[in-house]
């Protein structure tokens, strides 16, 4: 499983830096994110754009208010 924390990322390479990380999976590994908010518009972005993600495999947890894991799976197919 990869991790990538992007609070540190300026917020406008936050989402190429987070689709660059998961097109580098292998098929059913999971891309997990730390974020400073919940990904919501992210979750919407990749469920549209892109197809090798498992929406249905797709986990957010808030872990305090300033930090947010979510786990963006790959399709093992």
């Amino acid at each position: 499983m990869t991790t990538l924390d992007v609070r540190s990322i300026p917020p406008v390479e936050r989402h190429p830096t987070i689709h660059a990380a998961f097109d580098e999976l292998a098929p059913g590994e999971t891309l997990t994110i730390v974020n400073d908010h919940e990904p919501k518009p992210l979750f919407y972005e990749f469920q549209a754009e892109v197809d090798a993600f498992d929406a249905d495999g797709y986990t957010v947890e808030q872990a305090d208010t300033q930090k947010f894991v979510a786990e963006f799976p790959k399709r093992g197919d």
